[in-house]
């Protein structure tokens, strides 16, 4: 380690909170803050988190899957890829009363964010139209809209902010370095030009990636920085476990530590101070204990319901008994 880096360790090791300087996280602050002590960075992210949210409320996020797979992308991990056989049916569009009742379903179960997601590279004019009534129905319920859709273009994006979206979700997946072991059909850059168009339109940005597709750890620290150092960060951060399916490229990869994703969660929360850091896909394959480590970490943030676009989830009634056996509560609960 270099001698700014090694003075950045002894920095954080002292106050627990990031320096004034440097402005931007450099990949080796972030791959220096993953190599912390266990304790100490748990502890480093717990300070983080109290001070600007309240430490036992989680928020409860529905996802829906409104157009499933076919998707022209060759994504590595992605079930609804055209590229991969993995038994996912291709399904049309649903229709706007369908979401709208899944929607109020959940919003009855305990969620206040709903989120809309179609396996394409991007949406048509026509699908926009659908899209864009779905928002404003969903929205009407009162809850949070999010939608994830691929790219977008500027008429695209102003739309859905006209209907009332209030977060779009575009994952930037992995590292810059890592990215091109994982996609072919779109680069780097066209994620990070549909999320500055999100942002000029006006609404939130959720953006996060996936870990243990086989990166190093400074692949992940590169993940973590990237996100970070967008102007500003994201609003939300959906930090998701590789969930391995059969017929997709990854579905051998070694499987990550357990204790690397709880560090994952944490080192996320100390660089994206004032996120809602999610604990997104692979959660029904985690034990209670070490989800109970990812909310210590920081994470505020949970997909409930049993489904979330092809793959599994835990039952709405498990993660309840969860966070009552945790003593935690939905933002809405709060008193």
């Amino acid at each position: 380690m270099n001698t700014q880096t090694i003075e950045f360790i002894r920095t954080v090791n002292q106050s627990g909170k990031r320096p004034a300087t440097p402005q931007r996280w450099s990949v080796a602050e972030v791959e220096a803050l993953f190599k912390l002590p266990f304790a100490d960075l748990l502890f480093r992210a717990q300070q983080v988190h109290r001070e600007n949210f309240d430490p036992n409320a989680v928020q409860l996020s529905t996802l829906l899957s409104i157009k499933t797979g076919g998707c022209s992308e060759d994504c590595g991990y992605c079930p609804q890829s055209a590229f991969h056989s993995t038994g996912v049916e291709n399904q049309k569009m649903l229709d706007v009363d369908v979401v709208v009742a899944a929607a109020r379903a959940a919003q009855q179960s305990g969620a206040d964010r709903f989120c809309m997601g179609a396996a394409w590279r991007e949406p048509s004019e026509e699908d926009m139209a659908s899209v864009v009534e779905m928002v404003k129905a969903v929205r009407g319920l009162g809850m949070e809209t999010c939608a994830t859709l691929g790219m977008l273009n500027e008429k695209q994006t102003e739309q859905l902010r006209a209907a009332g979206l209030d977060y779009y979700n575009h994952n930037l997946d992995t590292s810059p370095e890592f990215y091109g072991d994982i996609i072919s059909t779109r680069d780097y850059q066209d994620r990070l030009d549909t999320l500055e168009r999100v942002r000029k339109a006006g609404m939130h940005v959720c953006s996060g990636g996936i870990v243990g597709m086989g990166e190093n750890l400074t692949q992940r620290a590169g993940l973590v920085a990237q996100l970070a150092n967008l102007e500003p960060y994201p609003e939300s951060v959906p930090i998701n476990n590789l969930v391995k399916v059969e017929g997709t490229p990854l579905a051998q990869t070694e499987d990550l530590d357990p204790l690397d994703f709880v560090r994952t969660i944490a080192v996320a929360r100390i660089t994206m101070p004032t996120a809602r850091v999610r604990l997104s896909a692979g959660r029904q394959q985690m034990s209670d204990a070490i989800q109970a480590l990812c909310f210590l970490a920081g994470a505020n943030s949970i997909f409930y319901g049993e489904q979330l676009l092809t793959t599994g989830n835990p039952d709405a009634e498990k993660d309840r008994a969860l966070l009552d056996k945790l003593g935690m509560y939905p933002f809405a609960d709060k008193k």
